[in-house]
């Protein structure tokens, strides 16, 4: 027998017998308490030196490596041995290398390429973890413990080795290295948000979507998603400090992009050996680039991590 209907909607029968009121946003918090939550997540970041420290470095490091090139003209293709190994002066700021390259310029142009290959990877293993994570949380059962024993098998390899198998395989390029490094580091994400779904998937509006007929996608895109952005946004910017620092690894290893392209590690490999012959400038500069950008990172990283517990105690 139907279920009379009401002034606020007509009943659905519940799960278990039990009754749930149809409504588009069930289980959803209020539009002003939304914001509230939002807001005072905001000023939690917001009150964090280190985070404001962090925001205002990666900006700084964004335009050196970005809009530097269009004011400081350098030539990063040719190789001019009549000017190899020059100390820091008039005109060179940080000399040149053991190929007569700029070394500033070069600074900026392996930048470009460090931040690019790190920032793109971290979004897409992010991405494919997610999808990972909720589908195989959310649905359970055989799904569940077929596709989270792939993550484990994975895991068991080391990131940097299978790094290493594949892209000795593959000449890498740009577009390559995202690819790979990308690959290799959703995996530990996809645990997280698996933890994220399991939990979510027995809230009140997940299970009154079921009754009323949603599907899968809709639960995952719609629901566990969304509601595990906390998670995925912090998760997010420690993978863009590891994409980064493993780009750094493979390009000192020599596996990196080809030249005359270089990126941060490119030049900590090219300049070890003259460090030993006193030229300073060739190694150094690359590496407090580095080390400050992977700082400024896990700083922000630390505080949106703040403000999002600070958001989920206020649910």
């Amino acid at each position: 027998m139907t279920s009379p209907p009401t002034e606020s909607g007509p009943l659905v029968p519940g799960l278990g017998g039990v009754v749930a009121e149809a409504g588009p946003d069930l289980g959803a918090p209020p539009p002003g308490r939304t914001r509230g939550m939002f807001v005072r997540g905001l000023e939690v970041f917001l009150e964090n030196k280190l985070a404001i420290a962090g925001v205002a470095l990666l900006a700084a490091m964004f335009a050196f490596c970005f809009l530097g090139p269009v004011f400081y003209h350098t030539d990063q293709v040719h190789v001019n041995l009549a000017i190899e190994n020059q100390a820091p002066g008039a005109g060179r700021p940080l000399g040149t290398d053991n190929n007569g390259y700029d070394v500033l310029g070069r600074l900026m142009v392996g930048g470009q390429v460090s931040l690019e290959v790190g920032l793109a990877a971290a979004v897409l293993a992010t991405g494919l973890g997610t999808l990972w994570g909720a589908v195989a949380g959310y649905f359970g059962g055989i799904a569940d413990a077929v596709m989270m024993r792939l993550v484990d098998a994975l895991l068991a390899i080391p990131v940097l080795f299978l790094t290493l198998v594949v892209v000795a395989m593959f000449p890498p390029t740009e577009a390559e290295l995202i690819l790979v490094i990308a690959l290799t580091s959703w995996l530990s994400t996809s645990r997280l948000i698996r933890g994220e779904a399991l939990s979510l998937r027995v809230r009140e509006y997940v299970q009154a979507m079921r009754v009323m007929g949603g599907g899968g996608a809709r639960a995952v895109f719609r629901h566990i998603a969304p509601n595990a952005v906390g998670t995925i946004v912090v998760n997010a910017t420690f993978q863009i400090a590891d994409a980064i620092l493993l780009v750094v690894a493979l390009s000192y290893l020599g596996l990196g992009i080809r030249p005359p392209q270089t990126d941060w590690g490119g030049m900590l490999n090219s300049g070890l050996n003259s460090v030993y012959d006193g030229y300073w400038w060739q190694i150094f500069p690359a590496g407090i680039a580095i080390i400050l950008v992977v700082i400024a990172i896990n700083f922000i990283g630390d505080a949106m991590r703040d403000a999002f517990e600070v958001r989920l105690r206020r649910r």
